[in-house]
C-alpha cells in the first residue's frame, strides 16, 4: 500500500578511504635492478611493506645527512660569539 504523499529520495554518499589511498600510491613505480630488489627484500622485516621500509630508510638518511652537515659546519666554519 502506497501513501499519497511520498517522501523525496534520500541521497547516499559512498566513501572509501582505501580507494583514496590507493589512488595516491598504487600507480607509482620505481624500477630497480634485481640486486637492489633482493637487497631491499633482505632488509624488509616479516609483515613489513616496502613502503614502510623505504619511509624508514628515508628518515634515517635525512638524519644522517643532518649530522654530516653539522659536523662539516663545525669543522670548516668560523663562529662568532653573540652577545645577548
Amino acid at each position: 500500500m502506497q501513501s499519497s504523499q511520498s517522501s523525496p529520495p534520500k541521497a547516499i554518499s559512498a566513501y572509501s578511504s582505501y580507494s583514496r589511498y590507493m589512488a595516491e600510491v598504487a600507480d607509482k613505480r620505481i624500477p630497480v635492478t634485481k640486486d637492489v630488489w633482493e637487497g631491499l627484500s633482505d632488509l624488509k622485516r616479516p609483515g613489513e611493506t616496502f613502503a614502510h621500509l623505504l619511509e624508514e630508510m628515508i628518515e634515517n638518511e635525512k638524519k644522517a645527512r643532518l649530522f654530516r652537515d653539522l659536523d662539516e659546519i663545525e669543522e670548516n666554519d668560523e663562529f662568532v660569539e653573540m652577545q645577548f
